[in-house]
């Protein structure tokens, strides 16, 4: 995705800053410990398909 993309958009939950984590082409929520998938290059900000983040996983994505 490009980056200008991923500073526009927000947590549709919290309206906090998302991370974007290539390795595993999702959205991360750092405040909500939530990860959002990006499916063929469109982000699927549904809190029905996000996952909940491992506490071990929080420096996995890049910053």
């Amino acid at each position: 995705m490009q980056t200008r993309l991923i500073d526009l958009l927000v947590c549709p939950l919290c309206k906090g800053p998302l991370h974007l984590n290539a390795a595993r082409t999702e959205l991360v929520c750092r405040g909500d410990r939530l990860a959002f998938p990006v499916r063929d290059g469109i982000p699927v900000m549904l809190e029905a398909e996000a996952r909940v983040l491992a506490e071990t996983e929080e420096s996995s994505d890049n910053a």
